[in-house]
């Protein structure tokens, strides 16, 4: 094999290792984002099942739980109040003018919390509740509050799991670099539902 072949090989093998590494460079932020999406999705279904239990939670004692072992307990022990109609209500009338005709009647009954809200709909794990999902174990910060608005105590909530929580594993310096892309942002470094400082159960994510 002669020296111009010998040469011609390895610039072949060069342009190939270039092109691997100017792939690898372009898809390696496309493969995280993938992965930070597939994660937060997870996460964020479970949140969406705390805003329920919390909602529910509230139309009870009329405030938020700072407390998963107490969130827990309601769902398994609580109890919430059903509405129910007795009797028909004729075509003629409405429902309300049955009720004063004494036609129909309205019962408060009271049903288990998690049958009412999760029974046959939805399995849940309450011994994982507190957990973020791909975190390694790690808890979400839970905190409940009052807060004052225009004069008018409001009861508000705040779950929380950090980037650094659950994208364990994962590239350092786009994690890096996402957390600090929040933080210029002036917004939370991962993900968020409710506040502490405005009465919303909304996801940051929404």
């Amino acid at each position: 094999m002669n020296k111009k072949i010998i040469i011609q090989i390895v610039l072949v093998v060069v342009a190939i290792v270039l092109t691997y590494l100017v792939y690898d460079s372009i898809m390696k932020p496309v493969r995280f984002n993938e992965e930070v999406t597939k994660r937060e999705l997870i996460i964020i279904d479970k949140l969406k099942d705390i805003r329920t239990m919390q909602i529910a939670y509230k139309s009870v004692y009329n405030r938020y739980t700072g407390s998963f072992d107490t969130l827990i307990d309601f769902m398994k022990n609580g109890k919430l109040p059903i509405v129910k109609k007795i009797g028909n209500v004729p075509d003629s009338l409405t429902e309300e003018q049955a009720l004063k005709m004494k036609i129909v009647s309205r019962d408060t009954v009271y049903v288990n919390a998690y049958e009412e809200i999760f029974g046959g709909k939805k399995e849940i794990d309450f011994n994982k509740l507190k957990i973020i999902p791909s975190s390694e174990n790690k808890e979400f910060g839970i905190k409940a509050a009052i807060i004052t608005k225009s004069s008018i105590q409001v009861p508000v909530f705040e779950v929380t799991a950090l980037f650094e929580d659950y994208l364990i594993g994962m590239d350092k310096q786009l994690l890096i670099n996402k957390k600090t892309k929040a933080k210029d942002n002036n917004k939370f470094e991962g993900l968020k539902l409710g506040s502490l400082d405005e009465p919303s159960t909304d996801g940051n994510w929404e």
